[in-house]
């Protein structure tokens, strides 16, 4: 029985004090509900109005950036956009720690960049955060799942629905759950 006992997950013992996600609490509160009133609601479609309100907040945001409506962002003091970055419609950006979106990335409708997670080996589960990097000319197609501390190479491709749970090559496609490699991605030059 007390083996029994040390091998639960105890929810209560939770602790996650350690984590500060920067800016302070009125500033985060504030944030919340201008991500509810201008990204998360799917009847604001102008993207320059939600470029110059992440800039407000301070996000490092580049020129030519679409965002699409019903886009969520946790915490934009602790993210990089690049120029010519295209978010489409229900991504999640859940970056609890710095994530970096290179130029030309196309986020596809429903993709998720997860900056967290939790460490299922402790009876505490754990708080665990890993910085995400889209290398410039990344496809994160839709409803695909990037995890902490992933880096997509360079013109690599997350196909729809597929996980990236490891580093993803250049010019690489990926599919699948985990994530495997499956052919070069070859761009014709025009």
């Amino acid at each position: 029985m007390i083996a029994e006992e040390q091998n639960k997950v105890k929810l209560n013992a939770y602790n996650n004090d350690w984590y500060k996600p920067g800016a302070g609490t009125f500033k985060r509160t504030l944030w919340y509900f201008v991500n509810v009133l201008f990204f998360i609601n799917p009847l604001n479609p102008v993207s320059f109005v939600k470029v110059w309100l992440l800039r407000l907040f301070g996000a490092k945001v580049g020129a030519g950036v679409v965002i699409k409506p019903n886009v969520n962002i946790k915490y934009p003091w602790l993210l990089h956009i690049g120029n010519h970055v295209w978010i489409g419609e229900e991504v999640w950006i859940d970056n609890l720690t710095k994530t970096v979106i290179c130029d030309n990335v196309s986020l596809s409708q429903g993709a998720m960049l997860l900056t967290g997670s939790h460490n299922y080996k402790t009876s505490t589960f754990d708080l665990i955060i890993g910085e995400i990097k889209l290398q410039e000319g990344t496809w994160i197609g839709a409803k695909a799942i990037v995890c902490p501390g992933v880096t997509c190479g360079s013109h690599s491709v997350l196909a729809a629905g597929s996980v990236a749970t490891q580093n993803l090559a250049p010019y690489t496609i990926y599919q699948g759950n985990p994530a495997l490699p499956k052919r070069k991605r070859n761009l014709m030059i025009d």
